[in-house]
Formats: C-alpha cells, sequence, structure tokens
C-alpha cells in the first residue's frame, strides 16, 4: 500500500502559505517510518524539535497579551492546553495533514497517519518549516490563523470544567490513549449517612490528582479538577 500522491499546492492553499523552499514541506510532512521504505531520506523529528519551540512562542506571547493580569501558572496551563493532545491534532485534521502525512507502507497499513501523535509532530514541524521558509512576522501571522480565536478556544476549553473527568479525558487520549486513565478509591470514613469518599485519579499508575466527596463520583470529579489544576507538570 503506497502512499498516495499528493496535492502540496492544494494543502499549501489549505494552511495559508505557499513555500519557497518545498524541500522544507515535504521534510515537515515526512513521518519517521518513511525511512522504512526510503532509507536516507530525512524525517520531520528535528523539525518538529524547533516546531515545538516556535508554536510555544507564538502562543506564549499572545497569552501574555490577552490576559495581562493572569498569573505565571494560569498563563502556563492555558498555554499547554493549545499546544499539546487534543487542540493539535484537532487541528492538524482541519489543515488535512493525515491526506498529506507520508508514511511508510506498514504504518499506513496500520492507520498511523492518522494517530494523534503524528498529527502532532506534523503540526509542529510545519511551524517550523514555516519558520525557515520566511521570517517571524509571516511565521506568527499564519499559526495565529491556524489557532483561530484564543480567547474563544480558551473559553470554552475552561467552560468544560462542568466536566472535569470528561475534560481530563480530552487531553490524556491523544497522547496516551483511551485506557491510561483509572480511579481508585484511597479512603472512606464517616458512618453511612455522611460517608466521605477520598479518590485518586492516576494516568499509567501515576497518582496526578487526588480528591474528597461525598460520593465516590464527586470525589472522582475533585480528583480529575486537580489533575487539570496541575496539568503542565503531570506532562512533563
Amino acid at each position: 500500500m503506497s502512499p498516495p500522491e499528493i496535492d502540496l499546492a492544494e494543502f499549501q492553499d489549505r494552511i495559508g502559505y505557499q513555500f519557497r523552499d518545498p524541500a522544507l514541506l515535504h521534510r515537515a510532512l515526512a513521518h519517521p517510518s518513511l525511512q522504512q521504505d526510503q532509507p536516507g531520506v530525512e524525517n520531520n523529528q528535528r523539525m518538529e524539535f524547533l516546531g515545538d519551540a516556535v508554536l510555544q512562542l507564538v502562543i506564549t506571547e499572545r497569552l501574555h497579551t490577552l490576559y495581562p493580569a493572569e498569573r505565571e501558572g494560569d498563563l502556563t496551563r492555558r498555554r499547554a492546553t493549545l499546544t499539546r493532545g487534543a487542540f493539535l491534532t484537532a487541528m492538524a485534521r482541519a489543515l488535512g495533514v493525515p491526506r498529506v502525512l507520508q508514511v511508510s507502507d506498514a504504518e499506513r497499513a496500520a492507520g498511523g497517519h492518522e494517530r494523534p501523535a503524528a498529527l502532532e509532530d506534523a503540526v509542529e514541524a510545519l511551524a517550523a518549516a514555516i519558520y525557515l521558509d520566511d521570517d517571524w512576522a509571516t511565521t506568527r501571522q499564519i499559526l495565529l490563523e491556524w489557532f483561530g480565536d484564543i480567547d474563544e478556544r480558551i473559553n470554552a476549553f475552561e467552560h468544560g470544567a462542568q466536566n472535569p473527568k470528561g475534560q481530563l479525558q480530552e487531553l490524556v487520549q491523544p497522547r496516551h490513549g483511551n485506557t491510561a486513565i483509572t480511579y481508585r478509591v484511597a479512603g472512606m470514613d464517616g458512618p453511612p449517612h455522611e460517608r466521605r469518599f477520598e479518590i485518586e485519579v492516576l494516568i499509567h499508575d501515576q497518582v496526578v490528582g487526588r480528591g474528597v466527596g461525598a460520593s465516590k463520583k464527586e470525589a472522582e470529579e475533585a480528583a480529575a479538577r486537580e489533575a487539570l489544576r496541575h496539568w503542565p507538570t503531570v506532562e512533563e
């Protein structure tokens, strides 16, 4: 199953940027698995490394301007929601990255061109490719167009606090899979009519939050909220 012929002219229209050096675009879209079929081809891992920093700076600067009264911890948490996991995966799909991402035959047969981690990496690599192909002002403008109304995106995410378990799942699933999160009872006390539960939430057996409540559901939601409050630290 060979990679499909890709229309990079159409893709460049979609991302809003025309490359002066097409080789940069091809490299940004070259998944590491492609080396299985094309030994010696340069993949997008180094570009991903640079692009992560480019994205971080663009979003950091924008959040610093948008929320002048916010503290560092709140800004860091907001940046993490925009530059990791579900946000970048959704962005990659909106830009049409799965259609143009170049992977090995075996990886394509396994659906690797649709995997969240591969899509996140490709978005970061594309950010680096634009930065290397042009200047900072242009790069910043294009990337902010990809993100759209950041304040609106942040508000939509934070309003999801009414469903902290769902919000945590949305962050964890793209990087760690559907079954990474577990909740367990860490303690229980009080008479039957005033029972208090203590719940721990774990990601791959690592405790990332604790909560207390009058029911298991209430305690699980409290644990998920604590994990969300410390999300950047959890992912490090």
